[in-house]
């Protein structure tokens, strides 16, 4: 079976196995999910982790090698961020606007809340961008921030090409530095169905289903607007002339991968291979622009600030007002772009939308037992989001991709 194959399977496998665990074995969670699942899952988003600085830091600078000026650098950011500002809009419009019909919260009356919820003091825009600067390139490498490692990647291939000839011997290194990234990452997939076996399992296990039942509306409506927004992405393919159905074959092992895993670092370095293996994204494009829209394409945690903070309203019966939406849209919109692709992120940042609005912080509590569940799709909506956003780059590019007799050969 192909990885792609094996992931969906453990996903499975991994769910049946935790649901058993909830209802027939409860007594066992704790002992397994302490000493044998939560490991395993969290050695394996490690395991990730560790090549995604040296992917994302080497293939950035290869890429930007392979752009003839900074003009054509200056161009691709341009085009990358108008895509991203126009559809996290509507992923923002559309979340906002299914919370308000669906009302999720307007029954959600006996919930208790905890009233000590710690509330994390943001920085302003101003401070964030300037942040973005490393102080030390070093640094930035050494701590995983990806943002400024990207901008430390970037800083360095325009030093290159400057440089002319005489930065040679560092782009040889730098592309030596890529290729033994990408067959460590190699090895490391094989571990794939393991760790999403057991990160999928934990939280079944460990969650239960009588928190979701009592979601369940909330849970729906989150399942509706990341559906509504992969077909809205789907329509867009369609209007580029990019073809859906390969987009979707190409790109599935790193769509599976980060359902998994709920993380959109731990597949970017998959969705890079399936860019140039599979869909047949050029080079320069594919590691230019899936490195930064992993940093900052964030449609999934749109989706999820802007549809919770109208539920958190409606449960504690505040007025839905017009400076309210406001608040909360433009909140959600510079928020999302800040969002860790980590598992659980969206819950951290969520109080900045919540406190931006003045909503009650606390309603954060009500939807963090479930969070973990609906990560996957977040994660997944995300994904695509970006990697859109960088075939569209590639369209208006003029470089149509090229066709490829089997989209998922890299992982056969």
């Amino acid at each position: 079976m192909s990885l792609s194959t094996l992931i969906l399977v453990a996903l499975g496998a991994g769910i049946a196995f935790g649901a058993v665990l909830n209802g027939v074995f409860p007594d066992a969670i704790v002992p397994l999910d302490h000493y044998l699942l939560d490991p395993l899952g969290k050695a394996f988003l490690r395991l990730i982790q560790f090549v995604v600085i040296p992917i994302v830091f080497s293939s950035l600078i290869l890429g930007l090698t392979r752009i003839q000026n900074a003009a054509q650098v200056g161009r691709y950011t341009l085009k990358l961020l108008t895509s991203y500002a126009v559809t996290t809009l509507v992923a923002v419009g559309l979340s906002m606007a299914i919370a308000l019909i669906l009302r999720p919260g307007a029954a959600m009356t006996g919930l208790t809340v905890s009233k000590a919820t710690t509330v994390t003091v943001e920085r302003s825009l101003i401070e964030w961008l300037v942040s973005l600067i490393p102080v030390n390139p070093l640094e930035a490498l050494s701590t995983g921030n990806l943002l400024q490692t990207i901008f430390s990647a970037a800083l360095i291939g325009i030093g290159i090409q400057l440089a002319g000839e005489k930065a040679s011997s560092f782009v040889t290194l730098i592309e030596s530095c890529y290729v033994i990234s990408e067959k460590i990452l190699s090895v490391i997939l094989y571990t794939a169905p393991i760790g999403v076996f057991a990160l999928i399992s934990s939280v079944i296990a460990t969650q239960g289903l009588e928190l979701i039942t009592r979601l369940l509306v909330y849970i729906v409506g989150l399942l509706i607007v990341d559906a509504c927004m992969i077909s809205f992405y789907v329509v867009v393919l369609w209007l580029f002339k990019l073809k859906p159905i390969h987009f979707f074959r190409s790109f599935f092992p790193a769509l599976s991968l980060a359902f998994g895993a709920a993380s959109s670092n731990a597949a970017l370095p998959v969705a890079l291979q399936n860019a140039q293996e599979s869909y047949g994204m050029r080079e320069d494009i594919a590691s230019f622009a899936i490195p930064l829209g992993t940093a900052l394409k964030r449609d999934g945690a749109a989706v999820f600030q802007g549809f919770n903070a109208i539920f958190i309203a409606q449960i504690y019966q505040i007025p839905i007002t017009t400076s309210l939406l406001l608040s909360i849209a433009l909140g959600t919109f510079l928020v999302s772009f800040s969002t860790p692709g980590v598992p659980g992120s969206g819950i951290i940042t969520m109080t900045t939308v919540l406190s931006a609005a003045g909503l009650p912080v606390q309603g954060v509590a009500i939807v963090a037992g479930v969070d973990r569940l609906t990560d996957g799709f977040k994660t997944v909506l995300n994904v695509v989001g970006n990697l859109v956003s960088a075939s569209i780059l590639s369209r208006w590019e003029g470089s149509a991709e090229r066709p490829i007799d089997d989209p998922l050969r890299a992982h056969s």
